[in-house]
């Protein structure tokens, strides 16, 4: 399934930063940090096991119920 990342990437940014643009730069920034480019992916990107488990992990150290 195409665009499970993105998904992934903005329900942890949305969750995260309850609307405030700010923490979703921030939310945005640490992703970078960790080796993920959050404006790489689309909803027609190929979905990457390896992108996805490092989501998860950025997820749970974010306290971000995904």
């Amino acid at each position: 399934m195409a665009g499970k990342i993105k998904s992934i990437i903005d329900s942890i940014v949305n969750k995260r930063s309850n609307g405030n643009a700010t923490i979703a730069t921030l939310t945005k920034s640490k992703m970078v940090m960790k080796g993920i480019n959050p404006e790489k992916y689309t909803s027609t990107s190929e979905d990457d096991p390896v992108v996805i488990e490092k989501l998860v992990v950025l997820a749970k150290e974010l306290n971000v119920n995904i």
